[in-house]
């Protein structure tokens, strides 16, 4: 698929996918967003693919979605009718695949990130800020909730305490709040931002990849279970790798660094 307002690049083994919509605030169109399935699924099925860097072109990472392109369900549709359509939105099952894939995926934010720009960035494992970020969920504006994650995995994210904030308030933060909150994870200056985004996706993709997969598996496993069932998960994990190839291979090679040191 071709999608004008979007690019795909590989940098080594980053794939790196732009929204690159500049004129429209990089609001969300449907072939956008198919355009970011289709990146996915390359991702997905490379191995010598590691990491897939999310980003944008522009003032804004993105204003949301475009409500030109969304169009209306049927006239005088219930309550029932519309819950089965929107759990069929392609978005939503792909949000919920970037959670399940065993690879990092990272967002990086240049600018103001709202709306369905935010619940796409939750679904993913790293959110990094320029200082020009900043981020809301306006969806109280058109008489709706965040309901593509935005609301579920922010509250996970962040808590109930600023998930009113956001949603109930209709509030924005900036990105050194959100940082404090634990809405995104790094905040570099924006004459920097590409290349400290940049580093940071090869220095993830230099981990190795088995245990890099395990961990976030492990993670998302642990935040639903108590803490007895979250141990015998670690050691359940853990016993998937010890003395496999990969973690063979990069423990003789800690160990010879270290005995090379002394």
């Amino acid at each position: 698929m071709t999608e004008a307002h979007t690019r795909l690049e590989k940098l080594g083994p980053v794939l790196s996918f732009t929204f690159d919509r500049p004129d429209k605030y990089n609001a969300f169109t449907r072939s956008m967003l198919a355009a970011l399935r289709e990146a996915f699924e390359t991702f997905a099925n490379d191995d010598e693919l590691r990491v897939l860097l999310i980003r944008a072109k522009g003032k804004y990472f993105s204003s949301g979605m475009d409500v030109t392109t969304l169009g209306t369900g049927p006239e005088g549709e219930g309550a029932s009718s519309f819950r089965r359509r929107y759990r069929k939105d392609a978005w939503h099952q792909l949000y919920d695949e970037f959670e399940a894939l065993e690879k990092p995926i990272v967002v990086a934010h240049q600018g103001p990130c709202l709306g369905a720009g935010l619940e796409m960035s939750l679904s993913c494992d790293f959110r990094l800020a320029s200082d020009a970020a900043r981020y809301g969920l306006p969806e109280l504006n058109m008489g709706m909730i965040p309901g593509s994650g935005g609301t579920s995995r922010l509250v996970r994210t962040i808590g109930g305490h600023w998930a009113r904030w956001l949603i109930m308030a209709n509030k924005q933060v900036d990105a050194e709040r959100a940082l404090n909150i634990g809405l995104i994870h790094d905040i570099y200056a924006a004459a920097e931002f590409d290349d400290q985004v940049e580093e940071f996706c090869q220095s993830l993709a230099r981990e190795p990849a088995q245990a890099m997969g395990t961990a976030k598996l492990a993670i998302e496993l642990a935040a639903d279970l108590d803490r007895a069932q979250a141990r015998n998960m670690e050691r359940l994990a853990n016993s998937s790798l010890f003395q496999r190839d990969e973690q063979t291979r990069v423990f003789d090679a800690l160990v010879s660094r270290f005995i090379k040191k002394k």
